[in-house]
């Protein structure tokens, strides 16, 4: 079986290399760099050099494929789906692009194709998890908190990015939508701040961020949806201050006579400043909870950057849920046809069981506890 990936980048790299231990992988990418890190790799896998902006030219290049990953900025993830759907190809997707996905579903149902979109880990396994227990008990309310951070922060934002810098951005500026007693309400990013002690991770800030995305639609009968990132206590003040201070705002301001964009400029300099190093050590912190019939159910997940791999811990814990949806494709474990968030693939009790078995082969251990 031909698997096209588009997007080589960590997340990218990481599902291409772990696919190529079954599949003939093509990765295709705009920047020459990562394509030639992906064959330093793996030299098995094929590259193609591409502009996958350059959406009116997918029907060409996939057609040799028969299943394909989009793994693409956020900015350009629905016109790249959606081109991918176009040219009539079976896709697993993790591009986490703000546009409603669930639009594309009539798309996908006439073209005959399986869509599995937003499966990394948030969005994606939370999505999983709450979908196996909405099929097995009423839920109350349903929490997720995740976070991708540097094992040894520095001053002055004790951060670095696990994945696009310039999609952790849009996590800030982007209005948080969130279930509150059965009605969807809407607030501003980075607030209801909370300080919560995670274990081996240690006491970190929790805040609102705009991570809910399909449940909020496919499961907007459970009365309290909430999702939050997290981040070393001080960081947030830090942004906080740059919003307050214009430095996200995307008005464009009169600079020595040219137009510039505070976010553009704030979005290059913070690139810099987050770009986590091919080898630096970095882990992936994540709790769901649900509650309801008198029980609370909850996952735990902590994972670190593998040294023997050299894989972040977020390419793994995101880029291994994809690979497993991939296979659920593959192996004619899940073929229904039209576009299926994670939490519609999760009622499945075998899909389920197969993407939690999936990742604890491959050392991405989730922890369940009940009470």
């Amino acid at each position: 079986m031909k698997i096209a990936v588009l997007g080589a980048g960590m997340v990218g790299r990481a599902i291409a290399l772990d696919l190529a231990a079954q599949f003939a992988v093509t990765s295709f990418d705009q920047r020459a760099e990562h394509l030639e890190e992906l064959n330093r790799r793996n030299p098995a896998i094929q590259t193609k050099q591409a502009n996958l902006r350059e959406t009116e030219h997918y029907t060409d290049w996939l057609t040799p494929f028969d299943l394909v990953v989009t793994a693409v900025p956020g900015m350009m993830g629905f016109s790249c789906l959606e081109a991918v759907i176009r040219a009539g190809k079976n896709v697993v997707d993790i591009s986490f692009f703000p546009e409603d996905v669930l639009q594309l579903n009539n798309l996908a149902k006439q073209m005959n194709v399986t869509v599995i979109t937003d499966c990394g880990v948030a969005p994606g396994m939370s999505n999983l998890i709450l979908g196996r227990y909405n099929v097995s008990m009423k839920i109350d309310s349903f929490a997720c908190y995740v976070g991708g951070l540097p094992l040894h922060p520095l001053p002055p934002f004790y951060y670095k990015a696990p994945f696009s810098p310039i999609d952790v951005i849009q996590e800030y500026i982007r209005p948080a939508r969130m279930v509150e007693k059965g009605r969807i309400v809407t607030k501003p990013a980075m607030t209801d701040r909370e300080i919560l002690d995670f274990g081996k991770a240690g006491q970190l800030e929790a805040f609102n961020t705009d991570g809910l995305r399909s449940l909020l639609f496919t499961m907007g009968h459970i009365p309290e949806l909430t999702e939050k990132t997290l981040r070393y206590p001080g960081h947030l003040d830090l942004i906080i201050a740059l919003e307050q201070s214009g430095f996200l705002s995307e008005t464009p301001i009169a600079v020595s006579g040219a137009l510039i964009s505070p976010l553009d400029l704030s979005s290059q300099l913070l690139t810099r400043q987050w770009k986590l190093e091919p080898d630096e050590e970095e882990f992936t912190v994540m709790k769901v909870i649900i509650q309801g019939e008198g029980k609370t159910i909850t996952y735990d997940l902590y994972d670190q950057y593998d040294p023997e791999t050299q894989t972040s811990s977020m390419a793994r814990t995101t880029g291994y849920t994809c690979t497993a949806a991939v296979n659920l494709i593959t192996k004619g474990m899940f073929t229904e046809k039209g576009v299926f968030p994670p939490e519609l693939i999760g009622h499945q009790e075998d899909c389920f069981n197969f993407i939690l078995q999936y990742l604890a082969a491959h050392h991405v251990n989730w922890k369940l506890s009940i009470s």
